[in-house]
């Protein structure tokens, strides 16, 4: 398994690891018809434009036959005006790849990517109901509060977690 920067190629596989994984971890949480009309052309383009921003950092997990298997993304939301504080945007990882520590090593690097760009705390917003927000407590985010969000004409609740000391998890991961 290999992470590493992701590069303008990489976009295709990016949206399609995207849209695949949307679709099995929001299964029963939004919309089926959302979820069948999301858009692997549309993701792409999506991936290039931030892929294109120099200030994000976009990792992705690759297989050993060099396929995308999961990403990370990591950007200051305009909204977060926390000095020294970024965003973990995204991770996702196809389903038949959950369990085996790829996550583990995408949320690392990226953690020590905000670490090099000077980050102390890092913001994370995930669905109330998505299993992974228990991922992220064991790796010590805290809960922060919860805000109504309407994705697919469905209003669903985006629980906002936060990490205080990127060191901390830095060490967390590392064991």
């Amino acid at each position: 398994m290999t992470i590493r920067k992701a590069t303008m190629q990489d976009a295709q596989g990016i949206a399609k690891v995207h849209v695949d994984s949307w679709r099995t971890t929001y299964k029963g949480i939004l919309p089926s018809s959302f979820l069948d009309n999301l858009s692997y052309v549309k993701r792409e383009e999506l991936w290039r434009n931030n892929i294109a921003v120099e200030k994000n950092v976009v990792l992705v997990a690759e297989n050993e036959k060099g396929e995308i298997v999961g990403f990370a993304d990591g950007a200051t939301r305009e909204t977060n005006l926390v000095p020294n504080a970024s965003d973990l945007t995204t991770i996702y990882l196809l389903e038949q790849y959950q369990g085996r520590g790829i996550g583990k090593k995408l949320l690392k690097e990226m953690m020590l990517s905000f670490k090099e760009r000077q980050f102390q705390t890092i913001y994370v917003d995930v669905l109330a109901d998505n299993k992974t927000r228990y991922y992220y407590e064991y790796y010590g985010a805290e809960y922060v509060k919860s805000v109504p969000l309407t994705i697919g004409g469905t209003v669903v609740e985006e629980a906002i977690y936060v990490w205080k000391d990127v060191n901390a998890v830095i060490e967390k991961l590392s064991k």
